[in-house]
C-alpha cells in the first residue's frame, strides 16, 4: 500500500532517490568507522579504538534511521553494497599506515562533505518536494553529524 502522506508520488520518489544516496554516504563512512576500529596501530591504540567503536555505533543507527525514512515515505530502501558504490559520493581509501590520525583526518573530509550535503537539501526537501518531515529529519542528522565531526576534529589539535 502506498504511502498517503500529503506528498505526491514524483516527490516523495525524489525525496527517496536522494535519501538513498545518502544511504549510501553513511554506509560507507560506517564501514570506514569499523575499518578504522578494527585495524587502527599505535602508542594510542586502546584510545582510538574505542572512540572509532562510538563512531560506528553511531553511523549504526543513522544508517537504520535513513533506511526507514526512504520506507516511510513508501519507497524502497538499497540494501546491497553493489548499490551503495554506485550511489555514494565517498571514496574508499585504502592507506598505507593505519594510524589514528590519518583515519580521523579521512573520516572527517566524509562528515564536512555528508554535513554540506545535508544543508543544501534542507530548504529543498521543505519548499519543492513539500516534504518538512524529511527536511527536519536531515536537520536532526545534520547536528548529529556536526557533533561527530567536533569529536574528530578535537583529536587532531
Amino acid at each position: 500500500m502506498k504511502a498517503n502522506i500529503g506528498i505526491n508520488e514524483v516527490n516523495t520518489s525524489e525525496v527517496a532517490h536522494e535519501l538513498s544516496k545518502l544511504l549510501a554516504d553513511e554506509f560507507v563512512l560506517y564501514t570506514k568507522a569499523r575499518n578504522a576500529h578494527w585495524n587502527v596501530e599505535g602508542p594510542d591504540f586502546i584510545n582510538k579504538h574505542l572512540f572509532f567503536e562510538t563512531q560506528y555505533n553511531e553511523l549504526q543507527d543513522i544508517v537504520d534511521d535513513v533506511a526507514e525514512r526512504i520506507r516511510q515515505l513508501g519507497h524502497y530502501a538499497p540494501a546491497t553494497l553493489g548499490a551503495y558504490l554506485e550511489l555514494t559520493e565517498l571514496t574508499e581509501i585504502f592507506r598505507q599506515r593505519n594510524d589514528g590520525e590519518g583515519f580521523i583526518k579521512e573520516m572527517l573530509e566524509d562528515h564536512d562533505h555528508i554535513i554540506i550535503k545535508l544543508r543544501k537539501h534542507i530548504d529543498v526537501f521543505a519548499n519543492e518536494y513539500y516534504d518538512e518531515g524529511t527536511s527536519d529529519f536531515i536537520t536532526g542528522l545534520m547536528r548529529t553529524h556536526e557533533k561527530m565531526a567536533w569529536f574528530l576534529r578535537a583529536h587532531l589539535k
